[in-house]
This record gives C-alpha cells, structure tokens and sequence, in this order.
C-alpha cells in the first residue's frame, strides 16, 4: 500500500462483521447497534446532570463525582472560563467554530478507572443554544513510562503528546482531542481533552470460543499493523514482517515439529 492508502486505510464494523460466522452476525450487529443507541452526551445528561434553582448542573455521586471546595469559590468561573479559552487554541478552526456552539455550565471531579489511578480527571458540561448537552473530560496527562527507554518526547507537553498519538494512530479520532495546562495549589498540571462518552464495545474476550478469538486477535493485529505503517517507515517494518513470516513457515514445514508432536515433550524455554 502506498502512503496514501495506509493514511485513508480503516477496519469498520461492517468490515469486523463480515469476518463473523453468519450463524453468529446477527448478535455482534446487535451489540453494535445498541452501543450507538447509547453513545452521546444525551444518554449522559439525565446519569450525570440534574437541575436546582432553575440551574443546570452535574450532580455529585460520591465517591465517583463530586464538585471540591474549591468550585463554589467565585473565581472558579473565571478560571474555568480561561481553561476553556486556552484549550480552545489547541483545536483546528473548524473544531473551534464547533466548540463556539456550546457555552461551559459546569465542572466536577471524576474518580478513573484503574488505568488512571492518581491521575487528576475533571468533567466539564456544555450546553448548547438549544439545550443539547456536551461532556467533556480532562484527563491529567504525565511522562510516558516509555521515556526511561525511548527517550523524552518530542512534544513538552504530555497532553499533546497524548493526543498527537490517538490523530496519528486512529483513523478517526475525537473531533474535540486539545490539551491544556491548568494552574494549582500544587503547580501546573497537564491534561488532555476528549469527549467523555463515545460509541465503544468492549469485546468480552472470556467468552469467546477458539474461532472468535483467532477472528478477534486478527482484527487486532490488522488495526495494530496500520497504525505501526501510519506512524513508521512502512517499508522497513513490511521487510521485518515478511522475514518473521517466512521464519515460522520454514518451522512449520521442517521436521521438528513434527518430532516434537510425536515426542509427546513440550517445548519449554530455559531461564536466563
């Protein structure tokens, strides 16, 4: 594939379901199709958002989400308010006059999952002219534990790190992907900014059976594939890959494993 075509390349749902045994499309179109019934930030409102006084607001779930101290302070607005401003600048014009649309109502703190523990993570709502709400999240954004290895990134700011690698990875990335510096008692933090919801399955891989998994780890390894040649030099990483497979087809069709099956011995590796 040449340059262009690995950048317009993308595995869709209808390309994964295709893939899927016919006796077995019809329950993964229907996982599909109830994740996009429950994507967005309508489906969130009435879980997240309640209204008191005739003001909108994200309601508190302790422990999960809940408004610090420090929201009720009259200068929380304003630095929410210059928050915004600066993410603001982070995104392209035609993403800009898409965030313009929308005005910033509120701001909670949100417990992460386990991926994130220690991390700071605020949700913020928008609402729009015509009441159509919008959550965002700001994920604390630090050091790639790659660094010690690899090297120190080349962006200084580890939100635009983060979301310069999701733009360059993923075919279609979250229209609303900044990044933003937020000043505290504690010092600066670095965050990135992303939708809070979006249409997402979770593959329940526990309960596949060996064909699924070996349908599922090729998808996997075709979306891993497009991203390594969209990021890298293509050229080399295909030279490295078609040696790795010619390698184990030279295996395959020696007599060793063979000997080995009639052996009865497993293979083993010795400890270093």
């Amino acid at each position: 594939m040449n340059p262009l075509e690995v950048w317009y390349a993308r595995v869709t749902a209808k390309d994964l379901i295709k893939t899927v045994p016919k006796g077995r499309r019809a329950k993964v179109q229907g996982r599909v199709d109830k994740a996009l019934g429950r994507a967005g930030s309508e489906m969130d409102f009435p879980k997240l958002a309640s209204t008191v006084g005739g003001h909108i607001g994200i309601r508190d779930t302790q422990p999960l989400i809940f408004h610090p101290e420090a929201a009720h302070a009259p200068e929380f607005r304003k630095l929410l308010d210059k928050v915004f401003t600066n993410y603001r600048e982070t995104l392209p014009d035609d993403r800009r006059g898409l965030l313009d649309q929308y005005r910033v109502v509120d701001a909670a703190i949100k417990v992460v999952g386990i991926g994130s523990v220690g991390r700071r993570c605020w949700i913020t709502l928008l609402m729009s002219a015509t009441n159509d709400p919008l959550f965002l999240q700001f994920k604390e954004a630090v050091s790639s534990v790659l660094e010690p290895y690899a090297g120190k990134s080349v962006y200084a700011h580890h939100g635009q790190r983060v979301v310069i690698g999701q733009r360059l990875m993923q075919p279609s990335s979250d229209v609303f992907l900044g990044w933003v510096t937020v000043a505290g008692p504690q010092g600066p933090r670095q965050f990135y900014v992303r939708q809070l919801r979006d249409a997402k399955i979770k593959p329940m891989v526990e309960t596949m059976d060996a064909e699924l998994l070996r349908i599922y780890a090729k998808a996997c390894g075709r979306v891993l594939a497009r991203a390594h040649a969209k990021t890298g030099d293509q050229a080399t990483i295909s030279g490295i890959s078609a040696r790795a497979i010619s390698s184990t087809r030279r295996w395959r069709t020696s007599r060793w494993p063979m000997r080995i099956r009639q052996s009865g011995i497993t293979p083993r590796l010795r400890p270093q």
